[in-house]
């Protein structure tokens, strides 16, 4: 079972954008939690710099900011955390094509959501050995 940095180190330093091998549950939830915090530190820079915007003469500057602000974490968080679904779906014997089922209208997230919480499949699947 990973801690919460080991999860946060793999995914994003050591297996950025891996998308063969496993992630074992502890992983994929360690990293999603640690996204939920980096989404809520992002929307409160975001937040601020809004205001910051509206009460300002230097409205081009604080708009480029934002634009700046978003686009590096959309990009800094999108790889990531595709790589450790993709390895999550692996770890329960899926495909990472599965990750597509998110597309589908109002059933698509529950499917994917229900393949993130199974258990592991124990010993060597086509994917790799587990606890990679």
């Amino acid at each position: 079972m990973m801690t919460f940095m080991e999860a946060v180190e793999t995914c994003l330093i050591r297996k950025f954008a891996t998308f063969s091998g496993r992630a074992s549950r502890s992983e994929y939830w360690w990293f999603t939690l640690f996204m939920v915090f980096a989404a809520m530190l992002f929307g409160a820079v975001f937040g601020g710099l809004y205001y910051a915007m509206l009460v300002s003469d230097y409205k081009a500057l604080f708009a480029g900011m934002l634009v700046a602000w978003v686009l590096l974490f959309l990009t800094g968080a999108f790889i990531p955390s595709l790589a450790v679904t993709v390895r999550r779906l692996h770890d329960t014997g899926r495909s990472g094509w599965w990750y597509l089922a998110n597309f589908i209208p109002y059933v698509g997230s529950f499917v994917l959501l229900y393949f993130m919480v199974l258990p592991s499949e124990h010993n060597e699947n086509e994917y790799g050995p587990e606890g990679e």
